[in-house]
This record gives C-alpha cells, sequence and structure tokens, in this order.
C-alpha cells in the first residue's frame, strides 16, 4: 500500500509540473525546452535554502520565483532577440544546467534531514492539496480576460495581433507561468525524495508532453472535465503505468523505450480522434474564433 500511495503522491506532485507544459505547449503552441532545467532550478534552490534553515513554504516560493524568471528568459531569447522558440528553449536549458551546478555546488544534495513541507504532515493530503489549489487557479485566470487572450495568441496570434494586443509580452507572461509551475514541481519533488540531483529534470518536457497527450486522447472530452483535469489523470495514468512496466521485469534503462512505445500509442489514439473531428473542422475553428474575439472585445 506504501508504494502505491508513493506512486500516487510522485504522481501528483509531476501534474504540477504536467500543467506547467498544458501552459506552454498545449495552450501557447511552444514547446519549451527549458523546462528540463527550471525543473531541476526549483530542486536546487530549496535544496540550498533548506539547508540554510529557511523555512520549506519560503524555500518553494523562493523556487517558483526562480521558475519564473527562468521562463522570463526563455521569452526575451524568443520575443525580443527574435529565436525560434525550439532554440531559445534548448539555449536556456544549458544555462540552467550550468546555474544549478554553481547554486548546489555539486551534482547531488541530500536533504533527508532538513524540514520539509511534508513534514509531520500525509503527503498525500499535502500534494492533492497543492494541485487543487493550482488546477483551480488555472481555471480561473483561462477565464478571464488575459486567459482569453493566453489561448488566443496559442490558436491564432494574427487574430489577436490584429486587436491592439502585444502578442510577444502575452507569450512572456505564459512562459513565466509555465516555468514557475515547473519550477515549483521540481521543489516539491526534491522535498519528497529528499535530496536535489542535478539530472532530475531531464525528459521533463517529454514527460509532460506523454502525460498530456494520455489524457486528452484516452477520455472522452466532457463540457464539464476541463482540461486541466484530464491533464492531471494523464499523468497519473502515465505514471502508473510505468510502474506496471517497471515490476514486470523491465529496468530502468528501458525507461525512455517505455515513454516512447506509450507517447506513440497515445499519438496514435490520439491521430483517430482527430482525424473524425477534422470532418467537422472548419465550422469549429470558425466559431472558436467568434467566441475568443467576443470575449476580448
Amino acid at each position: 500500500m506504501e508504494v502505491v500511495t508513493g506512486v500516487v503522491v510522485q504522481s501528483l506532485i509531476l501534474s504540477i509540473m504536467v500543467l506547467g507544459v498544458y501552459i506552454s505547449y498545449k495552450i501557447l503552441d511552444f514547446p519549451d525546452m527549458s523546462a528540463d532545467g527550471s525543473f531541476a532550478l526549483g530542486a536546487a534552490i530549496v535544496a540550498i535554502m533548506l539547508k540554510k534553515g529557511v523555512s520549506p513554504i519560503s524555500a518553494s516560493m523562493l523556487a517558483l520565483l526562480a521558475g519564473v524568471i527562468a521562463g522570463l528568459l526563455t521569452g526575451i531569447l524568443h520575443v525580443k532577440l527574435k529565436i525560434s522558440n525550439l532554440l531559445s528553449g534548448i539555449l536556456v536549458m544549458g544555462i540552467l544546467y550550468s546555474l544549478n551546478l554553481r547554486i548546489m555546488g555539486k551534482a547531488n544534495i541530500p536533504i533527508f534531514s532538513e524540514k520539509n513541507i511534508f513534514y509531520n504532515f500525509n503527503p498525500l493530503i499535502i500534494t492533492f492539496a497543492f494541485v487543487i489549489i493550482i488546477k483551480i487557479f488555472i481555471d480561473l485566470f483561462l477565464k478571464t480576460g488575459l486567459g482569453y487572450t493566453l489561448k488566443g495568441v496559442g490558436d491564432n496570434p494574427q487574430m489577436i495581433k490584429s486587436l491592439g494586443i502585444e502578442v510577444g509580452r502575452i507569450k512572456i507572461l505564459g512562459l513565466m507561468l509555465s516555468n514557475g509551475l515547473i519550477a515549483l514541481s521540481g521543489s516539491m519533488m526534491a522535498q519528497y525524495q529528499g535530496f536535489s540531483d542535478i539530472s532530475m529534470g531531464i525528459g521533463t518536457l517529454v514527460l509532460g508532453i506523454a502525460s498530456i497527450i494520455i489524457g486528452t486522447s484516452i477520455i472522452k472530452k466532457k463540457k464539464f472535465i476541463k482540461d486541466t483535469t484530464l491533464v492531471i489523470i494523464g499523468t497519473l495514468i502515465y505514471q502508473i503505468t510505468i510502474y506496471f512496466a517497471m515490476n514486470i521485469g523491465l529496468t530502468p534503462v528501458d525507461l525512455k523505450m517505455i515513454t516512447s512505445l506509450v507517447i506513440i500509442v497515445f499519438l496514435a489514439v490520439s491521430g483517430v480522434k482527430n482525424n473524425e473531428k477534422r470532418k467537422h473542422g472548419r465550422w469549429i475553428v470558425n466559431a472558436k474564433n467568434s467566441k475568443l474575439i467576443k470575449k476580448l472585445s
């Protein structure tokens, strides 16, 4: 039972990261490679702060702020310096790798003996509470005028630009919010596992995209089910799939292969559904754009 609880707790922590990836990848249509560095950045910040006696909540908030700054840097490279979205993310990921080593001073820092946000509390309850609060915040934000603008920039940037809105600033805001959540997730994972490691963030973006694909393709979308809920469910399904794969004899060496196969399967399922939707696609897109214009005007 403890093992299952551990898998669920880690899934919930990672779902915070996936919600961040959802903002950049799904809403902004921006495959942000800096997510890998931001996750490890959050872990590095919280480890150092806890070692210095800073309270776990303050340390976690500092990690979130560091992630926001990382997202700001990615946005500036892309928007102001006109570097492609993929390359700007890769450049920031490289910067963050060196920065994380500088912050920690070494590749791994144990924090088993330090007080953390799970100290004297049930990790399942704490992580569940965090996920629900963040999910509600994102849902409410996406219903605001700024939230609809963020969606519009991802769906149809030219339309948003024609309304007199500066698309670049909205992209930067989305990347800041995305990387902030990713860094917060990294800080929580470090506290739960009891250590921070320079390689913690490797595969973060892939894991996030896989969870998003699973959540949005395996479950038939209903009006009362938010995309954020599907993303969280997708993360749980993905982590449970990996857990069972490890328990049938596969080793951590096979993890990347398993991840790729899982993504391929769900992409195939998603592709079939998308082909069916395209039969009625044009009027859906037009209706969506009309709705966005109405919300923004």
